[in-house]
């Protein structure tokens, strides 16, 4: 190990210990690691050294009390040296105790926090007749806070006068804080204030301030001192709870305006259909009554007054037409109206017994369901086996959104020819649904299932989609399932799908099986 292995690591040991960054620290640090290190410093060897020279009783005193660092040794023959004249040393031992007790009392006292806080907890120490180590420690805390103390918020006053980082007091006196700006600053955030809250106490909706409500602005705006009163809350609460009663009153006044003339245009629209004859009278009427409503109702609605009078007039001036052509037209629409419905049936019924998959030209599901019952019948009368393998296309929703769906359904179509070129004629494919394809191959165990897929998956891999000049690069998952190895035709179906949703989750561009 080097030198430079062992200063990293006596570093490292210090900031695990929390301990600055001293000379003595680190030489303690540094001892430590190069002795655990297995190598020999001189520097480190001072204290045999030294204690080799001491006589026995000497050195039995640094083996009792565990002396291992030069400045435990300097410490010890410093008491040592006090101790050869005790009464005077324990003089100055208690005169320096309460002279630190002293210090300490009066830094609890000062303005800042964290040392009148580290302060009393020093002279509880003192008083619980700590150990050197115990000492040491909050000596240690001390030279800490002394490091890590920042006087820079002081800089923040300069705005206000001149800052003396060494006298508090006086940078408190020279701040222009005077009791004149004070007050007008205090005047200034109350009329503030109050123009907010009689803001507040104005309707939203109502089209008028309550006389109340009124009064009671007058008399905050030109006496700001009545907010300091003990009755003004219960008064404020008063005034707020009147502004929403005048807003909903003018509310529940124009929803019932509006829902009159709603519902007055809805029965003379029922009736106007009911009897096309009269119809354009019957509008007019609507139209009249509109023009009512809009003079006799609150202002605030007259954009939808507005709004339902010109639908009434609009109907006014195209039903008269509406209802000839509706006339004339009546017979028609209703032979139309039946050759569309038998159009339907025959289409439904043509859906029904088709077995083709218009798009991709295979089978579709209800030829795939007829096959599966047939193979099924084939296994459980001859045990002639079968294998079902379970195809969907990777990530082909994002063909659709990046190309559209005229390239979605010629990818589908591409598809379909590659599965038809793959299979044997014994074989059976067709779409399963969506970009879901489904092959059904007969007398086929599972390992032959997977061959089958892996050539139809290779076959994806390699061909070259092509849709107005771009390439679309596409893969393809699948799952086979061998139905010997299943207790059913749907338990094997069920095997192949989970086998296919494997793949899929295992990446997708593969075959699984089950």
């Amino acid at each position: 190990m080097t030198i430079q292995t062992i200063i990293k690591k006596a570093i490292k040991r210090l900031e695990l210990e929390g301990k600055l960054l001293t000379p003595d620290f680190y030489a303690e640090a540094f001892c430590k690691e190069a002795k655990k290190a297995g190598m020999d410093v001189e520097d480190c060897n001072h204290l045999g050294k030294f204690t080799k020279g001491l006589n026995k009783e000497f050195q039995k005193d640094l083996k009792q009390y565990r002396i291992k660092t030069m400045a435990e040794f300097v410490r010890y023959l410093v008491s040592k040296l006090n101790r050869t004249n005790p009464s005077k040393c324990s003089e100055i031992l208690e005169s320096q105790t309460i002279f630190i007790k002293r210090v300490l009392q009066v830094i609890s006292a000062l303005h800042n926090k964290e040392a009148s806080l580290l302060a009393q907890k020093s002279i509880e120490l003192i008083n619980s007749q700590p150990t050197a180590q115990q000492l040491d420690q909050y000596r240690q805390l001390w030279v800490n806070f002394l490091t890590m103390y920042d006087d820079a918020f002081l800089n923040r006053l300069q705005n206000f006068g001149r800052v003396d980082v060494d006298d508090l007091k006086k940078t408190i006196e020279n701040l222009n804080l005077n009791k004149e700006s004070s007050k007008a600053s205090k005047s200034e955030d109350m009329s503030r204030i109050i123009s907010l809250l009689v803001s507040s106490f104005v309707p939203s909706i109502a089209s008028s301030v309550n006389e109340k409500i009124a009064v009671f602005s007058d008399k905050i705006k030109n006496n700001p001192e009545v907010l300091q009163s003990d009755s003004i809350e219960k008064e404020i609460r008063a005034i707020i709870s009147l502004r929403i009663a005048l807003d909903k009153e003018s509310v529940k006044e124009m929803v019932e305006s509006l829902d009159g003339v709603l519902d007055k245009l809805s029965l003379r629209l029922i009736e106007m259909i009911e009897k096309s004859d009269s119809s354009t009278s019957e509008i007019q009427k609507i139209k009249a009554e509109l023009e009512l409503y809009n003079e006799e109702t609150s202002s605030n609605f007259k954009i939808a007054h507005k709004k339902l009078f010109t639908i009434a007039l609009a109907l006014e001036q195209n039903t008269q037409s509406l209802s000839h052509d509706l006339k004339d037209h009546n017979d028609e629409v209703s032979a139309l109206s039946q050759k569309v419905r038998q159009l339907e049936s025959a289409l439904e019924e043509a859906k029904q017994e088709s077995k083709e998959d218009f798009l991709t030209k295979l089978y579709n599901k209800r030829a795939l369901d007829e096959f599966l019952q047939m193979k099924e019948a084939e296994f459980e009368r001859y045990k002639h086996n079968y294998s079902v393998v379970m195809f969907d296309l990777d990530h082909f929703k994002n063909v659709n959104d990046t190309f559209g769906h005229e390239a979605g359904d010629a990818v589908l179509s591409a598809f379909a020819k590659i599965l038809k070129e793959e299979a044997r004629s014994v074989d059976i494919v067709g779409r399963f649904g969506g970009e879901e394809f489904m092959a059904i191959l007969s007398e086929t165990d599972t390992e032959g299932g997977v061959v089958f897929a892996q050539k139809v998956r290779q076959h994806v891999e390699k061909a070259r989609f092509m849709y107005k000049a771009k390439r679309i690069a596409l893969t393809v998952s699948c799952g086979v399932a061998e139905r010997k190895k299943q207790v059913s035709m749907q338990s094997t179906i069920n095997a192949a799908d989970k086998a296919l949703y494997k793949a899929k989750n295992n990446g997708r561009n593969q075959v699984a099986f089950k």
